[in-house]
C-alpha cells in the first residue's frame, strides 16, 4: 500500500489561503523558474523544485479534498488535476446536479472512508491528502505518513490553516530540505502521537 502524504504550498506563519480563500504569492515559486514542470507551459520552476517536486507529482494517484477545495475548482471539470487518477472528496452533500458518474470522482461522508477508498484505488502509488480543514483531520486520526511544504516568503498572519482546526499532537521526523526559487521544500516522515 502506498504512503498516504499530506500536501499544500503554505506561508511561513502556516496559512494555506487568505481569509478570502486566496493563495497570494504562495504559488508564485511554481511560476518564476526556466525548467517546465509540466506541458501546459504555464508552469516554470527552477531545476532544484524541478527535481524534487515532478517524481513526487508522478507518483500520486488519488488525491483526497474537501467539497470546500471541490466546489472552488468547479470539481476541476470532472478531470483529475495534474494527471491524478482519482479525486475522493469527503462531503455530506451528494455530487452536484448533472454531474458526470463516470468521472474519477468519488463521494464519501468521512476521513476513514476517504482514506480507505484512496488506497483501494492507488494501490502501491501515493495517496495525496490536500492540507486544510480535511488534511487536519486526516492527520489528528493518525492517518497521514507524510507531510509535505512547500514554504513560500510570506507572512499571512490570518487565513486558512495548513493543519485546518484539527487538534493534533504528532512528533514528525527530521526535515528533508530542498531550496527553490522563491520556495523552500520541506518533506517531514510522521512519528506518531507525542509522549
Amino acid at each position: 500500500m502506498g504512503s498516504v502524504v499530506m500536501y499544500a504550498s503554505v506561508s511561513t506563519d502556516g496559512f494555506i489561503a487568505d481569509s478570502d480563500d486566496q493563495p497570494g504569492p504562495l504559488f508564485d515559486w511554481l511560476t518564476s523558474g526556466d525548467v517546465p514542470l509540466d506541458e501546459s507551459g504555464v508552469l516554470l520552476v527552477s531545476r532544484a523544485s524541478y527535481d524534487y517536486v515532478r517524481p513526487y507529482w508522478d507518483s500520486i494517484a488519488v488525491t483526497i479534498v474537501g467539497r470546500h477545495v471541490f466546489d472552488l475548482t468547479d470539481g476541476w471539470d470532472g478531470r483529475p488535476p495534474s494527471g491524478v487518477d482519482h479525486v475522493v472528496v469527503v462531503t455530506h452533500r451528494p455530487a452536484p446536479d448533472g454531474w458526470d458518474p463516470a468521472a474519477p470522482f468519488h463521494f464519501v461522508h468521512d476521513i476513514e472512508t476517504a482514506v480507505a477508498t484512496a488506497q483501494r484505488l492507488a494501490g502501491d502509488r501515493v495517496v495525496e491528502v490536500a492540507a486544510g480543514d480535511v488534511g487536519g483531520q486526516v492527520f489528528a486520526a493518525g492517518l497521514v505518513d507524510e507531510v509535505r511544504m512547500d514554504v513560500a516568503p510570506a507572512v499571512f498572519g490570518t487565513g486558512k490553516r495548513y493543519f485546518g482546526a484539527a487538534d493534533a499532537h504528532r512528533l514528525l521526523d527530521d526535515p528533508a530540505v530542498i531550496q527553490g526559487d522563491r520556495v523552500l521544500h520541506l518533506r517531514y516522515r510522521v512519528r506518531g502521537p507525542l509522549d
